[in-house]
């Protein structure tokens, strides 16, 4: 895929979507840590039910804190792996407290250090609690990369240098959000609808569909 086709691409998502937003509810970068932690392999519909109980009663790494891992369970029972889960939040929050003053740190290796974060959660909260640049590649994004032909890559780590490469740079920061909407909306995995998409004339998806 040559550059003027990716331009018009993210300018037509950009025309569609002006302000994308993830659709995890949160209000401080710290309730955004913890729903990207509770997302893993689980819908956000499904976190913003149980963080909206959550955070009414602790949305503070004290706060959380002192709910205990037993506690904070039956908060977030509902969602999978909420074991491992609650046992990372609960190591994250003393980690918040003790190293960096209870606050999110506005930095990579710093978010990495904490448990049940990796390199996708740190992207999540450095561009959409802090406003960095960065794409975070998931399922979605790793599939409409490969898919459309916007950055191709054999795993999720090569995307994100491709992507970080190819998108033009006014595009940047709204990136991750346009390209995992049409994702779950629009270039889903199996039924993918591609004749409601916006951009099916500049995709390079071979099998597209009619029905």
């Amino acid at each position: 895929m040559n550059a003027r086709k990716r331009l018009e691409i993210f300018e037509r998502l950009k025309a569609e979507n002006p302000q994308p937003a993830t659709e995890l509810r949160y209000g401080t970068p710290f309730e955004l840590l913890i729903a990207v932690i509770l997302s893993a392999q689980a819908t956000d519909k499904g976190v913003n039910k149980a963080t909206e109980k959550l955070f009414r009663r602790a949305n503070t790494p004290q706060a959380i804190l002192a709910l205990g891992e037993q506690g904070l369970k039956e908060y977030i029972k509902t969602i999978g792996l909420y074991n491992s889960k609650a046992r990372n939040i609960i190591a994250t929050c003393r980690i918040l407290i003790e190293k960096h003053g209870g606050r999110v740190p506005e930095d990579r290796q710093a978010l990495e250090a904490l448990p049940g974060v990796g390199r996708k959660t740190a992207n999540v909260v450095l561009n959409t609690a802090f406003g960095h640049p960065t794409i975070a590649v998931d399922t979605h994004i790793f599939r409409v990369a490969n898919r459309t032909g916007i950055a191709p890559g054999k795993n999720v780590r090569e995307v994100e240098k491709r992507l970080l490469r190819l998108v033009p740079e006014q595009f940047r920061q709204d990136a991750h959000h346009w390209l995992i909407l049409h994702g779950r909306y629009i270039c889903t995995a199996r039924k993918p609808r591609c004749g409601a998409c916006i951009i099916e004339d500049l995709c390079e998806y071979k099998q597209k569909r009619t029905d």
